[in-house]
């Protein structure tokens, strides 16, 4: 067994890949930016080396300065992690050059699996279901029609060195065919450099299912169930789940005998994932094999009960698998949330900045339940806008998937995110839609449930009257707190009221609440009563409420007159005031906001890359303004109008704050 790793990644994985390297007392060697030169990985691993400016191009995936940082270190093996150069043969073959393991498969089945078009011939080879199209090179666009009409419409016009959903369309038409069939070869040939274009039959309704694949160097492979990663927006997954609610016994073996035969078709060894794209009446068609560990392999993990990252370590040190096929088990359920940091209200554009609090919740197993949470962050470190925005994948288990999706629903109240954009009011709305919860998903779900992005969630009229009782309850221990002040006048000693009007969620409940040394009891004004217990404090960021026996968290801070209150997906502003003040509350005109329609604000905090218009030009709805680059996307930002431009506040180079000024217009 090795004596010491090196991982050549960064933020969450490298953090994951070290726990396993250390339980197996393996000491473990970090890389490192200048961005991330305090970095949770740098601190977890026992030795860090430098190599070198943030950009990701010149430092994690210069295959030179982490072959430089093997030699100075003397490890002995290297774990690529996801991403940057984990499927790159010519990584893996440098490390061999120099008698170094790589952690990952042999560089043939990188090389066979790396391209779409060899990828889907091996496959169909192997006898693995492959959706109907054409793999061979396509001359034009009207060749393309011709084959279009061939499959049958709709078709999906891809790359063969596409990825993250680059250089792929969907065509119901010839003219969308020939359309498709242009954009998708100039973006792979800008994205890829490699402008190699094939086209198969476009499955409706589908699902994305994935099979887990683990082979050794002696022959044996096996497959550890699936995961569901249908959630998914723009082509990247959001959401995953193991096992799928929708596979039953004999599509999930079938799926997986197929995926272990791929792998033994390139003589897999490692960790792989084949991703099949499953259609309404579980027919499977293979999608792509990722040569790598998988970012979801968590939940896995959890219903398995194994080690991927240890069977990876063990397989390249020439070990053997220690189970077979039918050691495999399939115990509860598990899922599997990704906290990016994006901001779902903004169109889920880029956050960056301090981590100004940063409190997971706590990470549990018992017979019942499980939280476990994967990051790479740490409360007051800085989320940069030079690698990807993902946080940390929080993930739940329960014996059913009921259960997993309720201690999800904890969890992710809990979870405490300050100074930032971040998705957890998504992730909870996305736990608590009804469809999610049956089951009746596609990869189309987002678009189709929020086809006008996220405008935050509408909580139903019991669990607003759940979290009414619950602020009437912590607005009286406020009180309470106000009311003991020292220094008084005698005879001036403030009662606290039991008659007050609670407000959120565009409902007003008259309440009036009696406590007692268990609780709080609470009274509607249509008599129904709630049963409040807690611990809470004034000052306490996080509320864990007891409401009629079943728990509920709140996030709350302290605005005037009531509490800023946030759950499942909701952020509200509850006022607690007495019956007059209520009153003469209604009466008040609301503030407007301010006009903002003259000005092109910054949507997101990035550094402008180019601005299109210069003063005094005539500009028309949809026209691009200016380009803004934040987290490795470039962001173009259009006329919501026609207008003139007045005044440029901003230059190519500047680094802008969310809502920042660029242009103004007559």
């Amino acid at each position: 067994m090795f004596d010491k790793i090196l991982i050549a990644n960064r933020g969450e994985i490298a953090c994951r890949v070290m726990k396993s390297a250390r339980k197996m007392g393996i000491k473990s060697v970090a890389v490192y930016s200048d961005a991330d030169a305090a970095a949770l990985h740098v601190r977890m691993a026992d030795e860090a080396v430098h190599i070198g400016p943030p950009p990701a191009s010149q430092s994690y995936i210069v295959i030179d300065k982490i072959i430089e940082a093997v030699r100075k270190t003397g490890a002995q093996a290297v774990h690529p992690g996801y991403g940057f150069l984990s499927e790159r043969a010519e990584f893996a073959q440098a490390l061999d050059a120099m008698g170094v393991a790589f952690i990952g498969p042999p560089v043939g089945a990188i090389e066979a699996m790396g391209d779409k078009i060899t990828s889907k011939k091996l496959a169909a080879e192997a006898g693995v279901s492959t959706v109907p199209g054409y793999m061979g090179l396509i001359d034009d666009a009207e060749h393309a029609v011709t084959i279009a009409k061939q499959i049958g419409y709709p078709v999906m016009i891809k790359a063969s060195a596409g990825g993250g959903g680059k250089g792929m369309r969907i065509a119901w038409t010839d003219d969308e065919a020939r359309e498709g069939f242009a954009r998708s070869k100039s973006e792979a040939a800008s994205s890829f450099g490699d402008d190699r274009i094939f086209i198969e039959k476009f499955v409706t309704q589908p699902r994305h299912i994935e099979i887990q694949v683990l082979g050794d160097k002696h022959g044996n492979c096996l497959y550890l169930n699936e995961r569901e990663c249908s959630i998914q927006r723009r082509n990247q997954k959001v959401i995953e789940e193991a096992p799928s609610p929708f596979l039953d016994a004999a599509t999930r073996k079938a799926m997986g005998e197929q995926a272990v035969a791929l792998a033994k078709a390139v003589d897999y060894c490692s960790a792989g994932t084949v991703e099949f794209i499953v259609d309404g009446a579980r027919n499977f068609y293979f999608l792509e094999m990722n040569t790598r560990l998988q970012v979801e392999h968590p939940v896995t993990e959890l219903i398995t009960g194994v080690d991927i990252v240890e069977q990876m370590i063990r397989v390249a040190a020439g070990e053997k698998l220690a189970l077979t096929q039918g050691d495999v088990k399939l115990d509860g359920w598990a899922i599997e949330s990704r906290l990016y940091a994006e901001d779902p209200y903004r169109n889920f554009l880029p956050s960056i900045g301090r981590l100004r609090t940063y409190r997971p919740p706590t990470e549990e197993r018992s017979d019942t339940h499980a939280v476990r949470n994967d990051t790479g962050v740490f409360e007051g470190g800085e989320i940069s806008m030079y690698y990807d925005p993902m946080i940390a994948k929080l993930c739940s288990w329960g014996p059913d998937r009921a259960a997993a999706i309720e201690t999800m629903r904890g969890a992710l109240d809990a979870f405490e995110v300050e100074g930032i954009g971040h998705n957890l009011p998504f992730l909870s709305a996305v736990l608590d839609h009804p469809r999610f919860i049956s089951g009746d998903i596609t990869t189309a779900f987002i678009a189709e449930e929020y086809p006008d992005g996220f405008a935050g969630a509408k909580l139903d009229i019991a669990l607003l009257r759940r979290v009414a009782a619950a602020v009437s309850a912590m607005n009286r221990v406020a009180e309470i707190r106000r009311a003991r002040i020292t220094g008084r006048m005698d005879n001036h000693e403030r009662k606290v009221g039991s008659d007050w009007v609670v407000s959120l969620g565009g409902e007003h409940f008259p309440v009036m609440i009696a406590a007692d040394r268990e609780g709080s009891t609470v009274e509607f004004g249509d008599g129904t009563r709630h049963r409040v217990v807690s611990s809470w404090t004034p000052g306490q960021s996080l509320a864990r409420m007891v409401v009629d026996g079943e728990p509920l968290v709140l996030k709350v801070s302290r605005i005037t007159g009531g509490f800023r209150v946030r759950l499942r997906g909701a952020d509200l502003k509850a006022t607690v005031l007495s019956p007059r003040m209520a009153d003469l509350a209604a009466l008040m005109p609301e503030k407007a906001p301010p006009d903002t329609s003259r000005l092109l604000l910054c949507p997101m905090p990035g550094l402008v890359v180019r601005i299109d218009v210069k003063v005094g030009d005539e500009v028309f709805d949809g026209q691009a303004l200016a380009m803004v680059e934040a987290m490795k996307m470039e962001n173009v930002l259009r006329a919501e109008r026609n207008a003139k431009v007045s005044k440029i506040l901003a230059k190519p180079g500047d680094s802008l704050a969310v809502d920042d000024v660029i242009l103004e217009f007559e």
